[in-house]
């Protein structure tokens, strides 16, 4: 009985979760004037497309969940992810208002979000990858370039660091959890996919102006990203 309300508790969130971004039509990043220093085209921002993997990732979410309460309500490979999931789905259906309001408020929940996204993440079990796996890895990779780019954003929209600066210290910590993540979970190649999704959507922000440091930066990501794939998968 507890397996089966776990089951259809994940189904509920990662429909609020959903239904969030619907009810607020989305998040395509901070605005420049929530910060003491307006950060206007700041260079750890994605360009705007690459936000649109977030209509993946709550679609995605929602069928593995809906296929997972019919079809595997009590399954052990699937149960012992499920409360991680629910509490990292139950504050993001939060995240987009808090957002809108408060940039501090909203980087604190990204990093619970992914913290819970991770652990249900290596929690996850082997069977049924596509319904299971994946689309937790696309959101905690996702989830993982977000909430260091949030914190890019708060380093240089409070001025403790120059805009520069902070985008290097941003891409340099997600590629160190990403990694690390690849590490203890290898079988998971949507999360380095969606992780390489944004190190190329920051790097079309950056080709205008052109910004050399930041996309050599970037580029050298992708390449070790690639790598650890070829790596683990050997």
């Amino acid at each position: 009985m507890l397996s089966l309300m776990k089951a259809l508790l994940t189904f509920v969130a990662a429909l609020a979760f959903g239904a969030s971004a619907l009810a607020v039509q989305g998040f395509r990043g901070f605005r420049p004037d929530q910060f003491p220093i307006p950060q206007i085209d700041p260079p750890v921002q994605p360009a705007g497309y690459a936000f649109a993997i977030w209509g993946v990732i709550y679609l995605w979410l929602i069928l593995g969940a809906g296929f997972g309460v019919v079809l595997r309500p009590v399954e052990d490979d699937w149960d012992e992810m499920r409360l991680p999931l629910i509490g990292s789905l139950g504050i993001g259906a939060f995240w987009i208002p808090v957002a809108n309001v408060s940039p501090f408020w909203a980087t604190v929940m990204i990093w619970a979000m992914l913290a819970l996204a991770v652990m249900a993440l290596l929690k996850a079990g082997r069977d049924d990858p596509w319904w299971q796996r994946a689309p937790i890895g696309l959101y905690a990779g996702w989830l993982t370039a977000a909430a260091c780019v949030a914190t890019g954003l708060l380093l240089a929209g409070h001025g403790l660091l120059g805009a520069q600066t902070a985008a290097l210290v941003a891409i340099g910590l997600a590629l160190a959890v990403g990694l690390g993540v690849l590490l203890l979970r290898h079988d998971i190649p949507t999360y380095a996919l969606a992780l390489a999704w944004a190190l190329v959507g920051v790097m079309v922000s950056n080709l205008a102006p052109l910004n050399l440091v930041v996309l050599a930066t970037c580029a050298v990501g992708l390449a070790i990203l690639a790598l650890q794939i070829l790596a683990t998968r050997r």
